[in-house]
């Protein structure tokens, strides 16, 4: 009796062994299906906090403006970090005005709808607009004017999901800051792109001036009525009214002009009400991670939305 009893016990135990065996490998499968599910089943979450770090790498090449050491350090990070975000990533090497233009443009999909998004990453040659005239010789750090709107889509290249439907493309334009300087232009960049467009995308939307800590984005007037009107009501809809105000309140020339001259329903999202813009002090202090996440936040949401 006590050796059958012995015996009972060791089978008992080994059953319940391969029960626990399987239990672990049925999980195991499972936790392996849900990889392997298509990503818009899974949650995509802005983070303002990593683009924050973005507009802090960029500071730490110096000013990017056209032509310079930190410029070209810029052009080689922002391929790099699309590149590892699986888009497919290129420089556009062409000119404008006589001067070399460097844009950077990365694509993810194909087919309908084709949405364009824009932010330009130099920086401007001459703080013309410091309050101290013995700096206006020197380069604008450019932590808002530039840095913040190519975090904003370096983060929204990281986060938009794998098996978006249709075509995106994010173009960093070079050469957008240097107007009102003898010998140069506003915005050739974004000119020298639209002009190489062979077909129109769907639309485009330029951010600008985003990171301010202080942040107010009214509507832009040139940009096109009924887009800007449905971002800004998406943007009231995620509690963001306060800063996404439906007036027009200025009229400004930026990258979006090419687009809208193609015929292009395109919006510029910018904060032109900033304190330190074209002055040495538009520094890294200035610019919010919590007005960057707000901007990706409706950013991303309205391009799911979309599909």
């Amino acid at each position: 009796m006590l050796g059958r009893s012995i015996k009972q016990e060791k089978t008992g135990w080994a059953a319940g062994l391969l029960a626990l065996f399987g239990f672990v490998t049925l999980v195991g499968l499972y936790l392996l299906w849900q990889d392997s599910q298509p990503s818009n089943l899974q949650p995509e979450t802005f983070s303002g906090e990593r683009a924050y770090e973005d507009v802090l790498t960029q500071m730490a090449f110096g000013p990017r403006t056209p032509g310079s050491p930190a410029h070209a350090a810029a052009v080689d990070w922002l391929v790099a970090e699309l590149g590892a975000a699986g888009w497919q990533t290129e420089v556009q090497e062409t000119e404008w005005n006589g001067h070399a233009v460097r844009n950077v443009v990365a694509e993810r999909g194909s087919g309908r709808p084709w949405i364009l998004l824009g932010a330009h990453y130099d920086s401007r040659i001459y703080a013309d607009q410091d309050p101290n005239p013995a700096r206006h010789q020197e380069p604008v750090p450019g932590a808002n004017d530039g840095a913040s709107g190519v975090a904003v889509l370096l983060e929204f290249a990281r986060v938009l999901p794998a098996d978006y439907p249709g075509r995106v493309t994010i173009v960093l334009f070079d050469a957008e800051d240097s107007g009102s300087i003898p010998g140069w232009e506003w915005i050739m960049g974004s000119r020298a792109y639209a002009a190489s467009l062979d077909e129109n995308p769907d639309s485009m939307i330029l951010v600008d001036l985003v990171g301010d800590a202080d942040l107010s984005l009214p509507y832009e007037g040139n940009s096109d009525e009924a887009l800007r009107a449905e971002i800004w009501a998406l943007a009231a809809e995620l509690g963001y009214s306060e800063v996404f105000v439906p007036e027009v309140k200025y009229t400004i020339l930026d990258d979006h002009i090419p687009f809208l001259e193609r015929g292009i329903p395109s919006v510029d999202i910018i904060d032109l009400d900033y304190e330190y813009w074209h002055t040495v002090e538009d520094t890294a202090d200035k610019v919010s991670q919590e007005s960057l996440q707000m901007v990706g936040d409706v950013l991303l949401a309205w391009l799911l939305g979309r599909r």
